[in-house]
């Protein structure tokens, strides 16, 4: 027992703080750790409102940023979903696409405004050769009239060619059929004619003069479009041509079974109804693309006829 001085009460206070055991706390000073304790852990659950929060004022650390990293994770895998896939296939989709696009196109452009053709005789030479690939402007002669020179390819409605020989039917026959009506392929009937016209409606053409030259309401034509290796042989003729019609002849003229020589089938004349179209570009071969002049120069100096500005119908 350790001695004490009489008088002096011990400190068993201090002895307990010496030797670790923690001192007796006031209630008040516990109470007020016990709701400062309290106010920490409210703080920190998640969702609860602490003390001066108001309600749903409280936002999560993270929490938006989670959302928007979840709304981002699931853009990107579904993009990749998207491109992911069997190359082969997408590739023959775009493959597909451009095939149907081109046809449609070629079908557009077949019907509205060019057609291609194809040169099967020497009637044009040397201005169209055989197996040249013409196209034709489908705007002439409606809305665009046509013109003196003009080359133009006409259905022969006047039965001027024999009758075509049917074609055996082959395994790929629908193949070039189908081809030719969406514009693909040149149409190779033989039931068109190309020729260059001469004279209009209201015109009055004939031949020849002391110089075995054609002349147009009088006057005399330097055809320089006319094949040069030959000289033409003399063919007399005088006609004055009608309403909605044309005369027309070949630049061959020795070759060519035109206007001159169908007199007795409707005056000769071409219906401008059954024209196509105006041929404006030589397209294949590549060696012969070339854009087709209607000479006028070679009309320059002819009056107009007597029904000139006729509609042709």
């Amino acid at each position: 027992m350790p001695e004490t001085t009489p008088g002096t009460p011990e400190r068993h206070d201090d002895v307990r703080q010496r030797e670790g055991t923690p001192a007796t706390e006031s209630p008040r000073r516990a109470a007020r750790k016990a709701a400062l304790a309290a106010d920490r852990q409210a703080a920190e659950r998640p969702g609860l409102e602490g003390p001066g929060d108001s309600a749903g004022a409280r936002d999560e650390p993270g929490a938006s940023g989670g959302a928007e990293g979840a709304a981002e994770d699931t853009g990107e895998g579904a993009g990749k979903n998207t491109k992911s896939g069997n190359p082969l296939l997408l590739w023959l989709k775009e493959i597909a696409t451009v095939v149907v696009i081109a046809v449609v196109l070629s079908f557009l452009i077949k019907t509205f405004l060019f057609r291609a053709f194809y040169i099967p005789s020497e009637s044009m030479v040397n201005t169209l050769d055989i197996n040249d690939r013409i196209f034709i402007n489908l705007l002439v002669p409606e809305p665009f009239a046509l013109q003196r020179g003009d080359v133009v390819v006409f259905r022969d409605a006047q039965g001027w060619l024999p009758a075509a020989a049917q074609k055996p039917a082959g395994p790929f026959t629908w193949v070039q059929d189908g081809l030719e009506f969406v514009g693909l392929l040149p149409d190779d009937s033989e039931q068109h004619l190309v020729k260059r016209v001469v004279g209009l409606p209201g015109d009055r053409v004939s031949c020849c003069d002391a110089s075995g030259r054609v002349s147009v309401n009088g006057v005399p034509l330097d055809e320089s479009y006319v094949n040069p290796a030959e000289i033409p042989s003399p063919m007399s003729f005088d006609v004055v041509v009608p309403a909605g019609k044309v005369w027309v002849m070949g630049d061959n003229r020795n070759h060519s079974a035109d206007s001159r020589l169908h007199q007795q089938v409707n005056g000769g004349f071409v219906n401008i109804s059954d024209v196509e179209g105006k041929a404006t570009v030589i397209a294949w071969p590549v060696n012969r693309w070339n854009v087709l002049d209607n000479h006028p120069d070679v009309f320059r100096n002819v009056p107009a006829g007597a029904a000139a500005g006729s509609d042709g119908k």
